[in-house]
């Protein structure tokens, strides 16, 4: 009897005593979610998903900071300028790539002044209409815009963007014009959208999908490979004969230059866990996102080739940020 109580309270001293050192470890310092758009963007919700679980793995605070702002590049500049010491991370979207060719004139370079650590998700847009323009598919929409060249008009939430780009590649596939009316964010060119102002626009899933619902929208086309399981009777823009144009948007996360590979393969594990928990999949697929993942270097080498299919399409049509 007297051993056992002797064993029970060297077991509960020891259980002290690896408190009370762990209460002496100090907690790491607070690492930041560089967010460049507003929040409510699946940028911002990539961050605000992931955020929370890689700060319980890496035992410090996360925090997400929102610097919207010059179409993403004034938070991917606070970014690009951070110290790498591992307490700021960059969560973007493909208009990073983007900016690259229709802001020549960066004071930096977003594909080779940043660290790519990991893809998180794929985002599906769709090409939507007002009901009361009568399109009912794709070919509908191609048919009209070029019996009218230019009298179609189409929303983007500014000039640059994954919309605004995605619309200018099926223009230039589908061998259509069709008038740009940009805005300063979704809200507005959405609100119009709804309104009958404009024709029609593409729009990310979890956006689109409410109206959707309530018959303000009607949903032409998907702009991916293949269709998505929340929308399974929306045909792909292959599909509704509109060319075989994929604009799936992808989300990832990236750090300042020079941080350490050890720090960035750390990053890189943790976040692959993480994107493989059922609730975090569950979370981005009901919001029209799927989830992914990746090393750096396929990260990267997703960039690039991104980067090099934009810079394309911007030169071949002309397209500038003013």
């Amino acid at each position: 009897m007297l051993i056992r109580i002797l064993s029970t309270i060297a077991v509960a001293l020891g259980l002290t005593a690896a408190a009370s050192a762990l209460a002496q470890v100090p907690a790491g310092p607070a690492l930041r979610l560089i967010v460049p758009f507003t929040p409510g963007t699946g940028i911002d919700i990539v961050a605000r998903t992931v955020g929370p679980r890689l700060g319980e793995r890496l035992g410090r605070p996360v925090l997400v900071d929102n610097r919207a702002g010059a179409s993403g590049n004034i938070g991917t500049e606070a970014v690009v300028r951070a110290a790498p010491n591992g307490q700021t991370l960059l969560v973007s979207v493909n208009t990073l790539v983007m900016n690259r060719s229709l802001y020549p004139k960066l004071p930096f370079d977003p594909i080779k002044d940043l660290v790519p650590v990991s893809l998180t998700s794929w985002g599906q847009l769709l090409l939507v209409t007002n009901p009361a323009t009568g399109f009912r598919t794709a070919a509908d929409l191609i048919q009209a815009a070029r019996a009218r060249p230019g009298r179609i008009n189409y929303a983007s939430p500014g000039v640059g963007t994954p919309h605004h780009l995605s619309m200018e590649l099926f223009k230039a596939t589908t061998g259509t014009f069709l008038t740009h009316i940009p805005y300063r964010g979704t809200a507005g060119a959405l609100t119009d959208l709804l309104g009958g102002q404009v024709d029609t626009m593409f729009l990310p899933i979890h956006v689109a999908l409410p109206h959707l619902k309530a018959g303000k929208l009607v949903a032409l086309a998907i702009g991916s490979d293949q269709r998505h399981p929340l929308l399974p009777q929306v045909p792909t823009l292959a599909e509704a004969h509109a060319g075989n144009i994929n604009v799936a948007m992808w989300f990832g996360i990236f750090a300042p230059p020079g941080t350490a590979p050890e720090f960035v393969a750390h990053l890189n594990h943790e976040l692959r866990e993480i994107l493989a928990l059922p609730e975090v999949r569950a979370a981005f697929e009901t919001q029209g996102m799927d989830p992914a993942s990746s090393t750096p270097e396929e990260f990267r080498r997703l960039v690039e080739q991104d980067a090099a299919r934009w810079a394309r399409l911007i030169k071949s049509q002309g397209i500038t940020a003013n």
